[in-house]
């Protein structure tokens, strides 16, 4: 099934929760996102490949170097986060998405707005963090 979304559209308390228009407001800005993250990757991969490492003066190449190591963290980072995307692709597709893997209740369009790859509710969110902190400072 093919939505088109009006130039202009988006979600609201208003309608049903993620109904078909919805679901294609969240797939494309998830698509687009990604777009943007393997842009991002590939452009590191061409300017680590252009630049050379052998550096005369031993400042210069370590700066270099530590530059490296930060952008390469980062595309890591970035790496997993692809991983996120495409698992609330799946959760489109399979009609999961918009809704917490804990108690299944709608996530609120706020919170995907802002985290389209929320999978838990802020309520379920916050507990989980709670039982984070707790753990961590045994």
């Amino acid at each position: 099934m093919s939505v088109t979304l009006p130039p202009d559209y988006m979600p609201s308390d208003e309608e049903e929760f993620m109904n078909p228009q919805q679901l294609e407001y969240f797939r494309q800005k998830l698509l687009r996102w990604k777009a943007e993250l393997v842009r991002d990757a590939n452009e590191t991969l061409s300017n680590l490949t252009e630049q050379n490492l052998q550096q005369p003066d031993m400042a210069d190449r370590a700066s270099l170097e530590t530059e490296h190591s930060i952008e390469l963290r980062t595309r890591d980072r970035e790496r997993k986060l692809i991983s996120k995307i495409n698992s609330a692709l799946k959760r489109i597709e399979d009609g999961t998405y918009g809704y917490c893997e804990e108690t299944d209740e709608p996530i609120g369009l706020k919170r995907l707005e802002a985290r389209p790859i929320a999978t838990l509710s802020l309520e379920a969110q916050e507990r989980h963090e709670k039982m984070e902190r707790t753990h961590r400072d045994d």
